[in-house]
């Protein structure tokens, strides 16, 4: 299992999804990406989208700050 990076901060509503499938269609079934994005809108986003997407599953979302005090919204997603 391979466990990959993608860094979507400042990208607005759909583009870390699309960036985000992009990884997702090239990489292994079992291997694992972490999306940060500045979004707020991601989380329900990413929810949204891999309730029907046929090769990533949403394994976890939490909300982190940065040294600037901005959130962070982090997504692992695995692919199926």
């Amino acid at each position: 299992m391979a466990l990959k990076t993608l860094d979507a901060r400042g990208l607005k509503c759909p583009m870390p999804i699309v960036k985000a499938k992009k990884e997702i269609d090239g990489m292994a079934p079992g291997d694992e990406l972490e999306v940060t994005a500045t979004d707020s809108g991601s989380v329900p986003d990413f929810q949204g989208w891999v309730r029907t997407a046929k090769n990533a599953l949403l394994k976890s979302q939490r909300t982190e700050t940065d040294d600037n005090g901005k959130s962070l919204y982090i997504h692992v997603l695995e692919r199926k």
